[in-house]
């Protein structure tokens, strides 16, 4: 068995790291860290865990937990995953960070965007940034995973084979994504209130959302030059999920690019892929199909007027835009079928 620890185990992604690991036949979680609920049963804080978690939680001391855990999980903030993080941990237990401490390469752009100094900036060239569909054989390898973020594996997933292929222009595309309020994490804050949510949708975070260089550098990678987009989040009423419409120009000689052959690129990319599907011609993806699981669901239309195309993805931002990502990399590092405890059948209504 893997033995677990978790950093953050009571905050949104956490407590889906705990769901899904509770049924893993692989793995058991001997260590639920929580800076604000030391000492209280788990299953007192979440009771959908009555009679399934017996443990109590502990604190977030990362050195400790490298001794009796095989893989830690920190689902916290920016900035703690680093400032904790050292040699002697990575020689004891592989690491899967959630935050964006290790994502981006260019340290002074991680630190101009999250407006904190990087604690330890020795280890970002060697984490691995896990999205499994494009990273797979690094991940099989690695002691520490920037596990990405939630709109930045939608956004990824929906552009990378046709960016990957070269029919679009670059400089072109425009993101517009709408994100559940579990999105912003469980602590208290005024804009998250039912009142201030509820039957109303608002964009923020505009030309500054923190997201945007981590999708600027993997898109980046795909279309093998350095790239911009314009990417605009936006706050919907409703818990889980993100929906993503991105936009771009066909390249001049792609105009007369047919659905078919667009249909071909995708169903190529991802035929393989357990948890990507790309939906049938002219269904858009919702998110109310892939709550609860580990599916992203993507299509993608071209309008031959305009000469664009348009590229759609709806996913479940706590499970396949954390920890449901988080388990797909676990699996990976140690060896295990991919898909391991992450079979879940999207739940509707």
């Amino acid at each position: 068995m893997i033995k677990v620890g978790i950093i953050g185990a009571t905050g949104y992604a956490g407590a889906e790291l705990v769901r899904i690991l509770a049924a893993h036949k692989e793995a058991e979680i001997i260590w639920y860290g929580s800076r604000s609920y030391v000492g209280e049963e788990y299953a007192r804080i979440y009771q959908n865990m009555f009679q399934i978690v017996e443990g109590a939680c502990l604190d977030d001391n990362m050195a400790k937990m490298a001794e009796q855990a095989d893989v830690i999980f920190t689902a916290t903030p920016q900035g703690l995953c680093a400032s904790l993080l050292n040699e002697d941990i990575l020689s004891k237990a592989k690491v899967i960070d959630l935050s964006a401490d290790f994502r981006i390469k260019d340290v002074k752009k991680y630190e101009a965007w999250y407006n904190i100094q990087h604690p330890t900036p020795q280890f970002v060239q060697e984490a691995v940034y896990g999205l499994c569909e494009i990273n797979r054989e690094q991940i099989r390898g690695a002691r520490l995973i920037a596990n990405p973020g939630c709109y930045p594996t939608c956004s990824i997933l929906s552009i990378y084979p046709l960016l990957k292929e070269g029919i679009l222009e670059p400089s072109t595309i425009i993101i517009d994504a709408k994100s559940g309020v579990s999105g912003a994490g469980r602590g208290a804050k005024t804009d998250n209130l039912f009142c201030e949510v509820h039957d109303s949708i608002k964009a923020y975070g505009v030309t500054t959302h923190r997201h945007t260089p981590e999708i600027e550098d993997q898109l980046s990678l795909a279309a093998g030059e350095e790239l911009m987009v314009n990417f605009t989040p936006h706050l919907a009423p409703m818990n889980r999920g993100i929906l993503v419409t991105a936009y771009a120009s066909l390249k001049k000689e792609c105009e007369n690019i047919q659905e078919e052959e667009v249909r071909r690129i995708y169903n190529r990319y991802y035929q393989d892929e357990t948890f990507v599907r790309v939906l049938d011609k002219g269904l858009c993806p919702q998110t109310r199909w892939v709550k609860g699981s580990n599916y992203v669901d993507v299509n993608f239309t071209i309008d031959p007027r305009t000469h664009r195309v348009v590229m759609m993805g709806a996913m479940d931002n706590v499970v396949k835009g954390a920890a449901g990502q988080a388990v797909q990399n676990m699996n990976l590092m140690f060896g295990l079928e991919e898909s391991q405890g992450l079979t879940l059948v999207p739940v509707f209504p």
